[in-house]
């Protein structure tokens, strides 16, 4: 029987411009051999497969693959896979909230505003700043090569993933940063860690933040939108500048130097991260898979 499959665009600021994944709506009945095989036949960073919660207060519950492996959690896979569960009607929300059950618990999915200006906001793990300092790690040296620091020193954070931070000392140094992607990777793989992110702050009217990613831990050179990662930095901004302008909360650019436009909204409520955004909803039809029994 074909089931409803759909391949989405998350936090997109712009058609086009955010992360792709797929979403099987219905994996009832497949065995874990079924899900990686068509995860990796998609060959999308992600793939996600929504099932039935097995916890009372769920609204769903999602399992998320990678080509090669199931991850417990990750930020675009979870907001899409909410805006999949929305566009479906397989659960509805309770007082403005979704409740999706992962690999990393029961988290909230908050939902504002309705349609095509809607946009879904995830509660991110708690984070944990481990380390911090250029010296943190013998290996963040060479992956940090070629790029002028900002004010916060690099950190080691942890909350749902482990990921490395560095703020960089302004926007234009780090759109134009050519990364040692091979130093990134000895980095990641030394410390068991996804990779780095870098930042900086920006003063244009529609971000007040630039974030590039680079994954090399799994295997991505960079990520176009990265939600679990942006929940770390927030972590990291509002446990170092509690008083500072983003303490609250901002708006991200990232992907434009990988031809992407993703817009990701951040929300700081003392030590509770939200991040966010809009999802397009590129394909809607009907999936026919022989795969894996």
């Amino acid at each position: 029987m074909s089931i409803r499959y759909l391949h989405l665009d998350v936090f997109a600021a712009t058609p086009g411009g955010g992360n792709h994944l797929g979403v099987v709506t219905d994996a009832t009945g497949w065995s874990d051999a079924r899900m990686q095989d068509f995860a990796r036949w998609t060959n999308l960073v992600e793939t996600t497969f929504l099932l039935p919660p097995t916890q009372p207060n769920a609204s769903y519950r999602v399992r998320i693959f990678t080509p090669h492996k199931e991850i417990p959690f990750a930020g675009h896979p979870s907001i899409g896979s909410a805006h999949a569960v929305l566009l479906r009607g397989l659960a509805a929300p309770v007082d403005g909230v979704l409740w999706q059950e992962c690999g990393a618990g029961v988290l909230p999915i908050r939902i504002e505003g309705e349609g095509e200006s809607r946009r879904l906001l995830l509660k991110s793990p708690h984070a944990t700043v481990e380390k911090t300092g250029r010296d943190a790690h013998p290996l963040l040296h060479d992956a940090l090569a070629g790029i002028a620091l900002g004010a916060l020193p690099p950190a080691y954070v942890a909350g749902g993933r482990h990921w490395w931070l560095a703020e960089c000392a302004d926007e234009e140094s780090l759109r134009q940063w050519q990364p040692d992607h091979s130093a990134i990777g000895a980095l990641a793989h030394a410390t068991n860690s996804l990779g780095l992110c870098v930042f900086a702050r920006s003063a244009h009217p529609d971000y007040q933040l630039v974030v590039r990613a680079f994954p090399s831990g799994v295997g991505i050179i960079e990520d176009p939108a990265s939600g679990a990662a942006n929940g770390l930095i927030a972590a990291y901004i509002a446990h170092a500048e509690p008083h500072g302008p983003l303490a609250r909360g901002y708006t991200v650019s990232q992907g434009r130097e990988i031809g992407h436009d993703a817009s990701l909204s951040v929300r700081i409520d003392g030590s509770t991260v939200w991040i966010g955004g809009h999802t397009n909803t590129i394909i809607d039809g009907a999936l026919h898979w022989n795969g894996a029994a």
